[in-house]
């Protein structure tokens, strides 16, 4: 039985399959920082909803990438476990298609 690892790398080398990967690498890294800061913290879902006034869901939805939160709910989420927000703006090297 192959890994994911195995086909992941397999998918990749598919030129149509790379390009739509790498136009989510901003929304993985997003979710991945979000679950970074919430574990840093020592938090569960649970207790984030709580200081959020929120339901556990709503936290999970956050964290899966399912939705499309504000300036403010990620400013508030990062608050409530102890960090804070900071954009910084980039220049885009990939290729333009």
């Amino acid at each position: 039985m192959k890994s994911f690892k195995d086909f992941k790398q397999k998918a990749l080398q598919n030129p149509k399959v790379r390009k739509e990967y790498d136009a989510l690498q901003d929304e993985f890294s997003l979710i991945d920082q979000l679950v970074t800061m919430r574990s840093s913290a020592g938090l569960t879902q649970e207790e984030v909803a709580k200081k959020l006034g929120t339901n556990k869901s709503n936290i999970s939805r956050l964290e899966h990438g399912k939705g499309n939160p504000s300036w403010g709910t990620l400013n508030k989420y990062a608050a409530a476990c102890g960090f804070r927000v900071k954009l910084e703006a980039v220049e885009d090297s990939r290729e333009s298609a």
